[in-house]
């Protein structure tokens, strides 16, 4: 069956290069994966998933972050122009992007879940030759949104992974769920399906990352280590304008306030028992010179090694924040807009992984491990598996990055998505 396998991949790379290229073209930011999720759904109607859209992929109240709706509106009236039925767009109306799709083999066994994030980020994507995309012609046709992140090839991995297991149906057994999730950019989606209930039950629960350092196609990781738990935070000083030449007196000044808050946020103390971060990466304030700044806004994350590493974080964080609102006698009012857990790959498939995947064609080296020191709300999944008695893996599947992830000439080598595709397979019949 092994061989049977990369043969069928075989057949399949250009059709899993294609889906990555027409994915790419229609990226989309978190919650407003109208397009995506429409793209998705073409191309498993004609398999035999039970297909599952709209409000019964998330709960509403566990998502961190949607969009305001007069945001959504915009997106939603583009992906109604682009040609999403207006059936599927009033199922979704709101931010309620995604896909799980559901495969019943009819014949009892093990429950094994993939997850696939769909989302794009805020980024304008590069025009010029040196950026494959752009000399091939797929670059993004969404001004100011783009694929940065590899999300459209784990899309186009997730619809390979669907069409091998109707292929290969009446050889597995139990269930099989595929998970495409929306908003992962930013901790804001994942923590939504776990709460709508569908990682329960889940025996065995797969998900993975194209590239995050460059490593030659054929790699494989089978274990992401340091995924950091993170909180994005967006804060809004609001205090009171006033001439600042006639009245500074009558002045609140929101921006001193901001300002004391950025400075203070950076100079929280690293924890003892692991890595800590603390970023700023927005500050808006004011509306004039003449002006005393009467509002100001931050956003803001934090990151531990651990889930105690980052509480430690958010709290001083939080606590800085009022400090610097009540010093200038200004309003603070803040928000948890993302949120991750950190999580770790199981024994189970370190052991595991380089045994099965040993007579794959296209995965040529496993190594047991690599740092990824950034954040995943994948682990909101993870988490709910192992503590519900289930095993679940964060794999890398390498490839050389023109640039590096959320960089406007980000891009990765396609070759790397058939590793992963064969990787998944080969995990996946053996379970």
């Amino acid at each position: 069956m092994e061989t049977r396998i990369d043969d069928w991949i075989s057949e399949q790379e250009e059709n899993i290069q294609t889906w990555r290229r027409e994915l790419h073209q229609i990226a989309e930011v978190g919650f407003c994966e109208y397009e995506t999720t429409h793209y998705i759904i073409q191309q498993l109607e004609p398999l035999p998933f039970n297909l599952h859209t709209g409000r019964s992929v998330m709960d509403d109240g566990a998502r961190f972050g949607v969009p305001h709706a007069d945001q959504l509106r915009i997106h939603e009236q583009r992906a109604l122009e682009h040609g999403v039925p207006k059936t599927l767009m009033e199922k979704m109306k709101g931010g309620f992007t995604g896909v799980v799709a559901v495969l019943e083999t009819g014949r009892p066994g093990s429950h094994t879940a993939m997850r696939f994030d769909i989302d794009a980020l805020p980024i304008e994507e590069d025009i010029t030759e040196d950026h494959l995309p752009a000399k091939a012609g797929f670059r993004s046709l969404h001004n100011g949104m783009m694929h940065a992140c590899g999300h459209d090839g784990h899309t186009a991995i997730g619809l390979a992974m669907a069409h091998f297991l109707a292929t290969w149906k009446e050889h597995l057994s139990g269930t099989y769920t595929l998970i495409f999730q929306p908003a992962e950019e930013g901790s804001r989606g994942a923590k939504a399906i776990v709460e709508k209930g569908w990682l329960d039950g889940v025996d065995y629960f797969l998900s993975g990352h194209l590239g995050i350092r460059s490593q030659p196609v054929g790699t494989l990781i089978s274990d992401a280590t340091s995924i950091l738990a993170t909180t994005k935070i967006d804060a809004t000083f609001t205090g009171t304008t006033a001439h600042a030449g006639m009245e500074p007196h009558k002045g609140k000044n929101a921006m001193l306030a901001a300002s004391t808050a950025v400075l203070n946020l950076h100079g929280i103390s690293p924890h003892s028992d692991g890595e800590t971060r603390i970023n700023v990466g927005r500050f808006e304030a004011g509306s004039g010179r003449n002006i005393v700044p009467g509002d100001a806004v931050l956003q803001l994350e934090t990151r531990g090694e651990s889930t105690n590493e980052n509480a430690y974080m958010k709290t001083e964080a939080i606590r800085r924040l009022e400090g610097a609102a009540h010093m200038y006698d200004v309003t603070l009012d803040y928000q948890i807009v993302g949120e991750g857990l950190a999580a770790e790959t199981d024994a189970y498939y370190i052991e595991k992984i380089p045994v099965v995947t040993s007579s794959s064609r296209y995965v040529q080296t496993v190594k047991e491990s690599m740092a990824l020191n950034g954040s995943e709300d994948v682990t909101y999944m993870m988490r709910h598996v192992q503590n519900h008695g289930g095993k679940a893996s964060y794999m890398i599947f390498g490839s050389q990055l023109a640039a590096g992830h959320h960089h406007k000439q980000f891009d990765f080598e396609e070759g790397a998505l058939y590793v992963a595709v064969s990787a998944l397979a080969h995990i996946v019949v053996h379970n």
